[in-house]
């Protein structure tokens, strides 16, 4: 029997948006240098961003479509009921490590965006007003595009960015996570309503290696 059918989501045109980006980019790059000696000077920068935007958008498909690697040598053993209990148990333990990851990316792009971090070491408290401004960061080589000048009076007091400010890049940090954490409440749900049984991959691949072997 085959796996479930997973409809095309958000991660999925996302990560193919950025694996089209990336390649695009890198090609040019390398006809451009031995083609005609020049070269994108951004062009490693961007494809370093796009590449952490990948591995982030990645978390929260793999989520989605139930592909993370798990240890499931005790829980194989239980029978339906002690095995959803200890599922439902996981599912909390991630819906809490999703929260403080989304608290933690919050605090660390805020700055960034001119925005405060959020006050107390567990559990957001409140905003933090001494929050250090961190808006006229930017990136290394990275052109600020005409169409993002809006940022420069917005969070940047009207002060020019030579390059793209920071903010840019760094917001993939609290969308990542917030998507991250909203997979991880749908795959708790499905758990409570018997929809999963657990948050790691399946035996899928075993049973594929077994038929296979069957074929041989």
């Amino acid at each position: 029997m085959s796996g479930p059918i997973h409809r095309r989501g958000f991660e999925e045109t996302a990560i193919a948006v950025i694996l089209g980006l990336m390649t695009a980019v890198t090609f040019i790059n390398v006809v451009l240098r031995y083609g005609f000696n020049e070269s994108l000077i951004w062009g490693l920068e961007v494809t370093l961003i796009l590449f952490a935007w990948l591995v982030i958008f990645g978390i929260s498909y793999g989520v989605r479509v139930t592909m993370h690697l798990g240890v499931d040598a005790i829980t194989g053993m239980l029978s339906t009921r002690p095995r959803r209990m200890l599922a439902i148990f996981s599912a909390v333990i991630c819906l809490a490590y999703a929260f403080l990851l989304m608290k933690g990316a919050w605090d660390y792009w805020a700055p960034y965006a001119g925005l405060y971090q959020t006050e107390g070491r567990w559990f957001p408290l409140g905003f933090d007003e001494n929050t250090r401004d961190r808006a006229f960061y930017m990136t290394d080589q990275v052109p600020m595009p005409g169409f993002l000048k809006f940022l420069e009076d917005w969070i940047n007091f009207g002060e020019e960015y030579d390059k793209l400010p920071r903010v840019i890049p760094y917001i993939i940090l609290p969308i990542g996570v917030a998507l991250f954490l909203f997979r991880i409440i749908q795959a708790t749900i499905r758990i409570l309503r018997g929809d999963a049984d657990s948050l790691i991959v399946s035996h899928e691949m075993e049973d594929d290696v077994d038929a296979a072997r069957v074929e041989d």
